[in-house]
C-alpha cells in the first residue's frame, strides 16, 4: 500500500472534514456514566444494537455506584443482545464499583486513570474524554479508522496506536476530536467493506486504490 505524503494526506483530511461536516460521536448517552457503559458494551456491537439496548440501563442506573450493586445476571440479561454480554457486564460492575470507591462516584477525566479500568482502553478512555469532558489527548481508533486509515494512505500500521500516532502527525489538533467520527461516515457511505463506491468517492483522486496521485 503506497502511503500519502503530507502534503497529500492534508488534502484527504480536509476533503473528508468538508464532506462529512455533521459527522458525530453514534452513541447515545446524557452524562459521563452513561458513556462509559455505552462506550463498553460497544465493542464488537453494532451502534444500532447498543443504542436499542442502553435506554432501559440508562432509566435503571444512573450512577456508578448503582452498577456497582447490580446484579450481574440481571444485569448480563439485560445487555443479552450485545456480542461478549457476560464479559462486559463483569467489567461495567467492575469498573464502577471502582469509580465508586476511588473517585467519588464521577467518571474520571484523565487518560491514564480512565486506562486504569477494567474494559477502558485507548479508544474507549479518548471517546469518554473527547465527548463527555471535551478533553482532546489524541483520536479514537476504532475499526472503521483502522481499516480507513491504511485503505487510503494514512498509516501502513494495523496496530491502533501506531495508527494514532500516525494520524495525530497529519490531523490538525482542533480535527482530533471528529477525525474518527469522519472516517466512519465516510466508510459506511462510500468506502463500505466489501465494495467501495470508488467513482463518487470524493477523495478518488488522491486515494492510493485508485493508484491516482496528484503530487509528483
Amino acid at each position: 500500500m503506497k502511503l500519502l505524503n503530507e502534503i497529500e494526506a492534508h488534502l484527504v483530511i480536509n476533503e473528508l472534514e468538508r464532506s462529512y461536516p455533521n459527522a458525530k460521536y453514534y452513541l447515545n448517552f446524557k452524562t459521563p456514566i452513561d458513556l462509559l457503559v455505552a462506550a463498553i458494551i460497544s465493542a464488537q456491537t453494532r451502534d444500532e444494537v447498543v443504542n436499542a439496548v442502553t435506554p432501559e440501563i440508562f432509566r435503571r442506573y444512573k450512577k456508578a455506584s448503582d452498577y456497582a450493586s447490580a446484579d450481574i445476571k440481571e444485569f448480563t440479561q439485560l445487555i443479552s443482545k450485545v456480542s461478549f454480554a457476560g464479559n462486559k457486564a463483569k467489567n461495567i460492575i467492575s469498573t464502577c464499583s471502582i469509580i465508586a470507591k476511588e473517585f467519588n462516584d464521577s467518571v474520571p477525566d484523565k487518560p491514564e486513570e480512565l486506562m486504569s479500568l477494567p474494559g477502558i482502553g485507548r479508544k474507549t478512555a479518548n471517546t469518554i474524554l473527547i465527548n463527555a469532558y471535551g478533553k482532546v489527548y489524541g483520536i479514537p481508533v476504532d475499526t472503521w479508522v483502522i481499516k480507513l486509515s491504511y485503505r487510503i494512505g494514512l498509516s501502513g500500521e494495523k496496530n491502533p496506536d501506531k495508527i494514532e500516532k500516525d494520524l495525530m502527525k497529519v490531523v490538525e489538533k482542533k480535527e482530533w476530536a471528529r477525525i474518527a467520527y469522519v472516517l466512519k461516515a465516510h466508510g459506511k457511505k462510500i468506502c463500505q467493506s466489501k465494495v467501495p463506491i470508488c467513482s463518487i468517492c470524493p477523495i478518488k483522486s488522491l486515494c492510493p486504490r485508485n493508484g491516482v496521485s496528484k503530487s509528483k
